[in-house]
């Protein structure tokens, strides 16, 4: 019988049968080490306190004897509070609990009871939020809470996680080097497991955390920078294009390319002539003129006999692509093909794509995932491009690599991101940035209105519809509820249907529909079926519709200054006037900051260093919306001096010869393969 470690999975745990195991993959709990890993969000100290040191709303332990009934009172409807008096060594406070009626039944007069919950220090009451029984100061009284869902409840999560721990502790080895260790002050592998789950006191949690987010951001850098070697010393496609064919491409451009593309250009073409595989982010503003960029490498791999590859996470955008590149290529002997899961299986059309590029006619191939099934051949595929490279896993972008031999690979972003950022967080690519608008573009005319000055909006957005444009209207995800999202939605939808039909047409856009059902209300937005879109989900990146000259962004504070900007740049494609209208009523000072910087800015790279310092002050909004790799417990941002540090390290034992073999990196190395192959079947 083979004896389980830490990478075994969970449902090796008794207790876990196929539905709490489907629960925890939810969660993305797969194997013991990832239940081992899944570290609380935050902790509450249980300790009591005393009187005189209490913060107004600030959630604290009081300790002290029964000195009143417990008593029910019901109001509205289904809804009720039981009120009791607890005396505290100083004072007799009202504690309230809402909604909670069965805790009478634990509430004794004159027993001795602590009671965690918020306090008032204008009432002198608690909120309660829990019950606990009188301390006996022996055991450790900080609680984790961990992030659950409805499948899963927090105390099943507490009970999994000290079941894990007593059983494979004894199995928890180091993966920082020794040497790391001791030059960082970080503590071992299994007492920084155990102290983020059972600390003794906040400190202790706190440099348990120090040491797991240097760990976290060491093995995602060690990851990169094997990638990154492996490119630099396995073999690449030296692609010697035809410089004059590439000259007279450019010089037939309708306008001139801006000194930032010109840069770009040149870096990405001298990466095509070396004989090693290019792997770069080509990152930029949106409007900053990538897609361009993209279409003057792609002619050069071209005229060098090559064919090339373009991959965007949507068939709208895919389409969209090949809309705008058949223009841009029209008599310059560039043969495109389409290929997306709308294409048809078995139909005559897909068969004769496919025998186009295996034949090597088809030279330049635009396509969804699509493009990585076992049936598309390339004769002589030579350079890659991932359009929102971050909506692709690592080993999507690997399989259409492996599609040619030894291909190029060029990812590109919208997204703004800090140099220093990029260059750490991207530690596996070489960074190409267009930071540069190209000449004449009009900046977006951004304006922050609150919801009792949304009468004027209303009346601009009908002139806008009355001048034949169309209008965008956001609302925010959030994540919590997705039901309370849509009803939200329909519920704006149906005011603004009231507002402005029968004149002109409301569509809605939902996070529930089906990807075709989304891609075809976007289809139909596209021909001004409708001319509002009100949307619950971000409207798709990089989808253009010209005729829309209105972002309204509802609930605007909700949204990090990152994504704002995204939404912002989906409007002013075309030759008119684009404005955007933020909806908002901030309720703290961060939030009118943000509302600010958007009206003041339409640069998107001082928008996101604006973003990055305002989440440095602990406003997090998350790396999902700005393309930042996403990680357990260290914040990119918040914590750039770690990651860096973790860069270099990791750069540095990675440059070492043979260092797999040194007995210092073995169990680096080992854990390393190990976790690099996870994430290939997990990707």
């Amino acid at each position: 019988m083979t004896e389980n470690t830490i990478f075994s999975p969970i449902s090796v745990l008794s207790g876990v049968g196929l539905q709490r195991a489907k629960a925890l993959n939810e969660l993305g709990i797969y194997t013991i080490e990832d239940l081992l890993l899944y570290f609380p969000f935050r902790y509450e100290d249980l300790r009591p306190q005393n009187m005189a040191d209490l913060v107004d709303q600030q959630k604290v332990t009081l300790e002290g004897i029964v000195a009143s009934e417990p008593v029910i009172a019901r109001y509205g409807r289904k809804k009720n509070r039981l009120n009791f008096r607890l005396l505290t060594d100083q004072e007799s406070v009202m504690v309230t609990f809402f909604n909670q009626p069965w805790i009478k039944k634990q509430v004794t007069i004159d027993e001795r009871f602590a009671v965690y919950g918020k306090w008032d220090a204008r009432r002198r009451s608690l909120t309660g939020m829990k019950l606990l029984p009188f301390s006996s100061g022996d055991s450790s009284e900080i609680d984790a809470v961990y992030p659950a869902s409805q499948h899963i409840r927090q105390n099943t999560i507490k009970k999994l996680v000290t079941q894990t721990f007593e059983q494979f502790q004894d199995k928890i080895a180091n993966i920082i080097p020794e040497t790391l260790i001791e030059k960082y002050r970080l503590i071992d592998r299994k007492t920084m497991i155990h102290d983020l789950h059972f600390p003794d006191d906040l400190k202790s949690a706190k440099i348990a955390r120090r040491t797991a987010t240097f760990e976290e951001f060491f093995v995602f850098q060690m990851e990169l920078q094997v990638l990154k070697k492996r490119d630099q010393t396995e073999n690449g496609t030296a692609i010697e294009y035809n410089i004059d064919e590439l000259k007279k491409f450019i010089a037939s451009l309708p306008y001139e390319l801006t000194d930032a593309q010109k840069r770009v250009v040149n870096e990405i073409c001298y990466d095509l002539k070396r004989p090693i595989r290019m792997n770069r982010l080509l990152q930029g503003d949106v409007g900053s003129g990538k897609t361009i960029v993209a279409a003057i490498v792609m002619f050069a791999a071209i005229t060098a006999g090559y064919q090339t590859a373009l991959m965007a996470p949507t068939e709208i955008l895919a389409e969209q692509h090949a809309n705008n590149l058949t223009k841009i290529f029209e008599g310059m002997g560039v043969n495109i093909g389409l290929l997306t899961g709308a294409s048809g299986s078995k139909s005559k059309q897909r068969r004769a794509l496919l025998a186009g590029i295996e034949q090597g006619d088809i030279n330049l191939v635009i396509g969804t995932h699509a493009l990585i099934q076992d049936d598309v051949k390339f004769k002589k595929l030579g350079l890659v491009i991932i359009d929102e490279q971050h909506r692709f896993g690592v080993k999507q972008r690997e399989t259409l690599r492996k599609k040619g031999a030894d291909v190029d690979v060029l990812a590109m972003t919208a997204t703004p991101i800090p140099r220093t950022l990029a260059i750490t967080a991207y530690g596996e690519m070489d960074v190409s940035t267009i930071d540069q608008m190209p000449n004449g573009r009009k900046p977006v005319l951004t304006s922050w209105v609150k919801n009792s000055n949304v009468r004027g909006m209303l009346d601009f957005v009908k002139k806008q519809f009355k001048a034949g444009h169309q209008a965008f209207v956001v609302t925010p995800l959030i994540e919590e509820s997705e039901s309370l999202d849509l009803k939200n939605a329909m519920a704006l939808y149906d005011q603004l249907q009231t507002e402005f039909e029968p004149t002109y047409k409301v569509g809605l856009l939902h996070g529930r529909m089906k990807p075709n059902e989304k891609d075809e209300i976007m289809r139909q937005f596209k021909d001004n079926e409708f001319q509002l879109l009100v949307s619950t989900t971000v409207i798709e990146v990089g989808v253009d519709v010209p005729n829309v000259t209105v972002m309204i962004i509802y609930d605007a504070d909700r949204f990090g200054l990152a994504q704002l900007h995204q939404l912002r740049g989906r409007v002013g494609r075309g030759q008119d006037q684009a404005y955007c209208i933020l909806v908002a009523d901030p309720k703290n000072e961060t939030g009118i900051k943000r509302m600010k910087i958007m009206t003041q800015s339409n640069d998107g790279f001082k928008i996101s260093q604006a973003d990055l310092q305002l989440r440095g002050s602990g406003d997090v909004f998350g790396s999902k919306q700005s393309g930042i790799p996403e990680f357990r417990v260290g914040d990119p941002v918040v914590d750039i001096g770690a990651l860096q540090t973790a860069q270099l390290e990791a750069s540095k034992i990675v440059n070492e010869e043979d260092w797999q073999i040194d007995k210092q990196f073995r169990k680096l190395s080992d854990y390393l393969t190990i976790v690099m192959q996870k994430n290939a079947n997990f990707d």
